[in-house]
């Protein structure tokens, strides 16, 4: 077994921009950083025999990335007739709007604050552009706003922040709800055995070879956090401080605030549950 094959849900190795699948191409945003990992994926989409080709998450304002995105578009010899996105954070979301007046396409969102155009994005809906399949698959808990995007085709799902290709995903209170969260994580993996999911293209990081993998490890790894949690609310750790502290001693502490956050989601789930007391 490689090192890689060993890890969740098998990231695959090597450059992170490029194909990933027969019709999924990734262009890498130049802001990798400690919440973005490499940098934001935007991704085109297209049917092999089609010269229309779909953009999901055009990514932050930067006007030498949208170009990029669309220089590599043009040389697949494709143009872009949609811009889709996964939810409203700016890292996925901020360069939309000149992306939209660099290609003259409209943006689909499920945020109506987020959209140019009258048409949103819904659970149920599917996108057809160029022939393509993508399946609208609704999946709040990073972000009320978040959503996936089935790739029949290619057995794949675009997962945002949902899913990222290497460690875990925060859900930050208030926006961030852990409920919602698991729920999202569970109808992926439905998608993983019911529809033959198995590759994971993320927000971030690298593809995932194995989606249904990827899936259990968040799933026993947000496990995990509540019962520390759980327990160090127990042992008299009652702030959101306290508990990362305790709980997140050995991450790096310049992540601890965007940890608080999520220990605020987390008490929040428990009290909810009845599983802690207030406050």
């Amino acid at each position: 077994m490689t090192e890689a094959a060993a890890l969740p849900g098998q990231p695959r190795g090597g450059v992170l921009s490029g194909p990933a699948t027969a019709r999924a191409i990734n262009v890498l945003a130049p802001n990798a950083s400690a919440m973005t990992l490499d940098g934001t994926n935007t991704w085109i989409v297209t049917e092999p025999d089609s010269d229309l080709a779909v953009v999901i998450d055009p990514g932050p304002l930067d006007d030498a990335h949208l170009r990029h995105v669309i220089d590599t578009a043009d040389k697949a010899g494709k143009r872009i007739a949609l811009t889709l996105l996964t939810h409203g954070h700016p890292d996925h979301a901020e360069g939309a709007g000149r992306f939209a007046e660099l290609t003259g396409t409209k943006v689909r969102a499920l945020d109506p604050a987020l959209r140019l155009g009258d048409e949103g994005l819904a659970a149920g809906d599917v996108v057809t552009t160029g022939g393509l399949e993508l399946r609208v698959v609704p999946t709040p808990g990073h972000t009320a706003d978040s959503l996936c995007f089935h790739l029949p085709a290619d057995q794949a799902v675009l997962t945002g922040d949902t899913i990222l290709g290497r460690g875990t995903t925060v859900v930050a209170h208030p926006d961030g709800r852990l409920g919602d969260y698991l729920d999202s994580l569970r109808r992926l993996r439905s998608l993983t055995v019911d529809d033959g999911v198995h590759t994971v293209l993320p927000g971030h990081g690298p593809v995932l070879e194995d989606a249904q993998g990827a899936v259990e490890f968040y799933l026993a790894h947000r496990a995990h956090r509540l019962a520390q949690v759980e327990t160090a609310v127990e042992n008299g750790h009652v702030t959101a401080s306290d508990v990362v502290a305790h709980v997140y001693a050995d991450v790096d502490r310049s992540l601890w605030p965007a940890a608080e956050l999520s220990v605020l989601a987390q008490l929040e789930y428990l009290r909810d549950h009845g599983l802690i007391q207030h406050p």
